[in-house]
C-alpha cells in the first residue's frame, strides 16, 4: 500500500491544466509506479487488474506490455462526474463537466487494449455499452463476507436508524444533510426518542455540525461498524447522487436490518424484482416508511429474514466471483496453479 498523501491535490491539478483528468493526477504517485515497474520486471504476470479508472495508467506500463489486462470500473465514473455538474452551477459545474467528458474519453478507450472492463450492476454495463457497444465490457456484482456480516444481537434500539459510509465523500455527505434537514425532522415528531447514527470515517466540518440536529448522533470513524447497524432498527441510504451498488445497503440487508432507500440507491440493484428493501423518492414516503418501520417489530423481522435470503442467493462471494478466471483465462483454481495475477486498486469513497 503507498498512500498519496496530500501532495494528490497538486497533482491532480497538474494532470488537469495538461489535458488529463483529476482523477488520474490524484491517483498518480511515483513510489507506487516504481513498485509496479520493479514487479513486471521480476514476474511474469499471468494477467493484471485495476480497479476504478483512477489505477489504469499503472497497467500501461512497458514492462507490462502483453499482459491481459482487466479493467474493473466498478461504477461508470464519469456519470458521476456529470451528474456532481448537474446538481452545481457555476465554475463548479464547468470544472465538473470537463471532469467527466475527460473520464468519459478514457473509459470508452479500455476496450481497445484491454482484455475485459467489468461493472458491479448491470445499470453501469448499460451505461457504458450506451457510448461504447463493446463486447468485451461485462457485469460482475458486488459481494458481501455472510460471515462477517451477521446480526450480532438483537436490536438494542427500537426507534434507532443508522446511516454508514464515509463521511467525506461529496455524495453521502449530501445525503445525510439532506436527510437530517428535510426527512429527520419529521421522524422525530411521530417518535420523539427515535436516534440516527452517522457512521464513517473523515466526517467534514459540514456532517460534523448534524450532531446540532435533536436525536441526531454523528459517530464518525469506527473499528467495526457492526455494532451499530446491529443497533439499529432500521438503515437508510438517502443517497441522491449514487453510482454502482451501495454496499452498505447490501451488508446492511446481510445483517438482517430493514432498508429505506432512495431510488438512486438502489438503481444497481435495479433488475432484482426480489429487492427486499423500501424505496423512498419523496419526504412523505421516507417518513412513512421509517415511520412504519420503527412501530411495526414483525415487519421489520420479516424484511431483515427477506434480505438475508437475497444477500445470500445473489451475493455471495463464491457466486458473485466466478466470472473472474474465464475472463481472465485463468485455471479455475488459480490458487493452487502457481499463477500470479497483478492487481493495482484504489480508495475513492463509499
Amino acid at each position: 500500500m503507498v498512500r498519496v498523501g496530500p501532495s494528490r491535490w497538486a497533482r491532480a491539478l497538474s494532470s488537469l491544466a495538461r489535458g488529463g483528468s483529476i482523477t488520474a493526477g490524484a491517483f498518480y504517485s511515483p513510489a507506487l509506479s516504481q513498485v509496479v515497474r520493479d514487479w513486471a520486471i521480476e514476474t511474469r504476470f499471468a494477467a493484471a487488474v485495476a480497479s476504478s479508472s483512477g489505477m489504469v495508467a499503472y497497467l500501461r506500463r512497458p514492462e507490462l506490455a502483453g499482459v491481459p489486462a482487466l479493467i474493473d470500473l466498478v461504477d461508470v465514473d464519469s456519470q458521476k462526474w456529470f451528474d456532481y455538474a448537474a446538481a452545481s452551477r457555476g465554475a463548479k459545474a464547468t470544472l465538473y463537466r470537463t471532469e467527466a467528458r475527460r473520464l468519459r474519453k478514457l473509459e470508452a478507450s479500455l476496450p481497445s487494449w484491454a482484455r475485459a472492463v467489468t461493472l458491479v450492476s448491470e445499470a453501469e454495463t448499460e451505461l457504458f455499452r450506451s457510448f461504447c457497444p463493446s463486447p468485451d465490457v461485462h457485469t460482475v456484482p458486488n459481494g458481501v463476507d455472510l460471515e462477517y456480516f451477521r446480526q450480532q444481537s438483537p436490536a438494542l434500539a427500537e426507534e434507532g436508524c443508522v446511516f454508514v459510509g464515509a463521511l467525506d465523500y461529496k455524495p453521502n455527505i449530501d445525503a445525510v444533510t439532506w436527510f437530517c434537514k428535510e426527512i429527520w425532522p419529521s421522524v422525530l415528531r411521530l417518535h420523539p426518542n427515535a436516534r440516527l447514527r452517522l457512521v464513517g470515517r473523515q466526517p467534514v466540518p459540514e456532517v460534523l455540525r448534524l450532531s446540532e440536529v435533536p436525536g441526531v448522533d454523528v459517530v464518525g470513524q469506527v473499528p467495526d461498524v457492526r455494532p451499530h447497524v446491529s443497533w439499529a432498527a432500521v438503515a437508510v441510504a438517502p443517497l441522491r447522487i449514487a453510482r454502482g451498488v451501495q454496499n452498505k445497503v447490501l451488508e446492511a440487508l446481510a445483517m438482517r436490518k430493514p432498508v429505506v432507500a432512495s431510488p438512486q440507491a438502489l438503481n444497481g440493484l435495479r433488475e432484482r424484482l426480489d429487492l427486499p428493501a423500501l424505496t423512498a423518492a419523496t419526504p412523505a414516503e421516507w417518513v412513512e416508511h421509517i415511520s412504519r418501520l420503527l412501530s411495526d417489530e414483525p415487519l421489520r423481522r420479516q424484511l431483515g429474514a427477506a434480505g438475508r435470503r437475497y444477500v445470500e442467493a445473489n451475493h455471495s462471494w463464491d457466486r458473485c466471483l466466478e466470472p473472474l478466471s474465464e475472463l481472465l483465462g485463468l485455471p479455475a483454481a488459480a490458487g493452487d496453479s502457481g499463477t500470479t495475477v497483478l492487481a493495482a486498486g484504489g480508495e475513492v469513497g463509499s
